[in-house]
């Protein structure tokens, strides 16, 4: 026997290790309070978390721009770091920095968001930078003609990605043109064009104020005073009690139809197929995010299955529902989408396919394999992506924005363990019916126009 036979002999073998029992996790349960001035204050301790996420939500949402001035709340947030009336932009950029903060603004259909990360040894001072920019905001008009110049910049680069190209359609061709919802986000080049310092100025007294905003903190709050520090900073912002602010039900026209941007000589086709569903104070929501992930929801699901792997028109095909607005009064709505991109040749064949994986869903459903596969990514991942302060505070004010309660995530985790193939197959199946998808095409229409006609999945029509 060799020296080496011998010592594997001799060695002493440790037994291998078990899995022990998995713990229970729940979505943190944030405390609920309020400062004087209105402010609604969502807290969240999470020990280890050193780095404390702060989520400011703004009741100013995008159907309130004055006609015209699409894309003046997106001018406002960004303008709300340029500067104080007690600094300029350097000089706010630069006390940000010696916080070791990060300091981000952006509007969406239902408001503002301010967003703020930062050690929580400088919690206090970073606070009272975000509190001086809502408070006195300069609105300097250098620093807005600078915004909108920067945003008329990205217009054309928008127009030329094909995957935002194919978004701004499909709300086009979805919402009425009378409503917000059917035009960009940001504002067009002529609406844009039109915003200075006054209209911004405007829109930030009309509809700024503590009474309708809403802080989530969430981080390592041990030793931190909270209600002192948001006494001295947040707490000395003033304004009018906001008013209720009706939503209007979001209507949309799903009628099946084919709409191609023509992009002449292009190579790939951008696919955009999508129609509006329930918000997520529906019943059927839980259900919905079961059956749309077991759909396009990893490289593993359905479409992936057929469009990747087995005729390789694709690098990846993904189904999402993303909520658009919601008022818990029943107005909401989500957005119910495809996405994914093939090779000019192949647009008709893939377009054919993916009909045929929603008929062959429609008709034979779900397997429960497919339905365990979805409950252990969405659910047992959970704890992982929840690991920082920031993605807990971003859920939380996900949820002050959607109006639901604040053990809505917990509860959510626990509705999609118990949520069974059946009532997934159901839902998917409903959230997109064949005969009811608007369908954009990004791509060149002398090679992709006639193979779609072809399929028979709706009126075509070439726009450029």
């Amino acid at each position: 026997m060799t020296d080496a036979a011998t010592s594997l002999t001799s060695m002493e073998f440790h037994p291998q290790p078990k899995a022990g029992t998995a713990r229970p996790w729940a979505f943190p349960a944030p405390e609920r309070g309020a400062l004087d001035n209105g402010l609604t204050v969502l807290r969240c301790h999470r020990p280890g978390q050193q780095v404390v996420a702060v989520e400011i939500f703004l009741d100013a949402p995008l159907d309130a721009e004055p006609e015209g001035l699409d894309g003046v709340a997106t001018i406002m947030a960004r303008a709300l770091s340029e500067g104080t009336t007690e600094r300029g932009a350097e000089e706010f950029a630069a006390e940000l920095e010696r916080c070791g903060a990060t300091l981000d603004a952006h509007a969406d259909h239902p408001g503002v968001r301010v967003s703020l990360e930062v050690p929580v040894s400088r919690l206090t001072k970073a606070l009272g930078l975000v509190a001086e920019a809502l408070i006195s905001p300069a609105f300097d008009p250098d620093e807005v003609k600078r915004l909108v110049d920067n945003r008329l910049d990205e217009i054309p680069h928008e127009a030329a990605n094909p995957s935002r190209r194919a978004a701004k359609q499909l709300y086009k061709e979805l919402f009425p043109a009378t409503t917000r919802m059917s035009r960009p986000r940001q504002g067009t080049e002529e609406t844009v064009k039109a915003i200075d310092a006054a209209a911004v100025r405007a829109f930030y007294d009309a509809h700024l104020r503590p009474a309708a905003a809403t802080a989530v903190v969430v981080g390592d709050l041990t030793g931190v005073d909270l209600d002192k520090v948001l006494a001295e900073t947040l707490g000395g912002w003033t304004g009018k009690p906001a008013a209720p602010r009706p939503m209007a039900p979001i209507t949309a026209d799903d009628t099946g139809r084919v709409v191609i941007v023509d992009r002449p000589g292009a190579v790939q086709t951008q696919l955009l197929i999508g129609r509006i569903g329930p918000d997520r104070h529906d019943s059927v929501w839980a259900a919905q995010v079961l059956g749309v992930y077991c759909l396009g929801g990893t490289l593993t699901s359905r479409l992936d299955a057929v469009l990747r792997e087995e005729k390789g028109y694709t690098y990846g095909v993904r189904a999402f529902g993303q909520v658009l607005r919601s008022d818990g009064e029943g107005h909401g709505a989500s957005m119910l989408a495809i996405s994914g991109s093939v090779d000019t040749p192949n647009t008709g064949p893939a377009l054919g396919d993916l009909w045929q994986v929603l008929r062959t869903l429609a008709e034979g459903g779900l397997t429960d394999a497919e339905r365990d596969v979805a409950v252990q990514n969405l659910v047992g991942v959970a704890p992982l992506k929840y690991e920082t302060a920031a993605s807990v505070a971003a859920t939380l004010s996900d949820q002050v924005e959607q109006h639901l309660p604040d053990d809505y995530q917990a509860r959510l985790y626990a509705r999609l363990a118990e949520t069974g193939t059946v009532e997934a197959t159901a839902a998917v199946v409903s959230a997109f019916p064949v005969d009811r998808l608007v369908t954009v095409l990004v791509g060149d229409a002398s090679q992709i126009e006639e193979p779609v006609r072809a399929l028979g999945i709706g009126d075509v029509t070439v726009v450029s």
